[in-house]
């Protein structure tokens, strides 16, 4: 009985871990093998574009990093639309912007086509941020509201999809 119980508590662990590294297929895809496919040189040549793509690079992988972490904290979700978040984060990163990971790959989108002057990975970004906005307007959004309701509707009212307030967002809290 106790090595059963020591299996499950395993599978149980183990679980969200492969939930998650499988969930980083869809970063890798966009950011790794998709322009490994489009671009053919991978030469820096160092000046000022490239330092600030550099730097533009070290703030998306932030930006990346504390919302995949905080989705998965306090969404109890992966980044992956397939294991969504089963609440509805809109603290930290997410009251400032309601996609930052999105703005986190964009950036290091970014990031990539200036460091390699690559005209093809710019335009895959374009491409990237065009399927990524008709995706939350016409499914990931009507879904929140589904999902959610008045708290989405609110959130959303008060907090834009991709560029970020000054200010984070607090939600009214009726006292009781």
């Amino acid at each position: 009985m106790f090595a059963t119980d020591n299996r499950d508590r395993g599978k149980r662990l183990m679980k969200p871990i492969i939930e998650q590294s499988i969930s980083f297929i869809l970063p890798v895809t966009v950011l790794v093998i998709v322009p490994l496919l489009i671009e053919h040189t991978w030469v820096i040549t160092w000046g000022t574009l490239s330092v600030m793509g550099f730097l533009v690079g070290l703030i998306g992988l932030v930006v990346l990093v504390i919302s995949v972490s905080t989705m998965m904290r306090i969404g109890e979700g992966t980044l992956a639309p397939w294991k969504p978040a089963r609440r509805l984060v809109i603290t930290g990163i997410y009251s400032y912007t309601r996609n930052p990971m999105i703005t986190g790959v964009l950036l290091c989108l970014l990031s990539e086509s200036m460091l390699f002057g690559s005209g093809r990975i710019l335009t895959w970004m374009i491409i990237f941020f065009g399927i990524n906005y008709i995706h939350f307007v016409f499914i990931e959004e009507p879904g929140l509201l589904k999902k959610f309701g008045k708290e989405y509707l609110e959130y959303k009212t008060n907090v834009p999809r991709w560029f970020p307030r000054r200010k984070p967002w607090t939600p009214f809290v009726k006292q009781g």
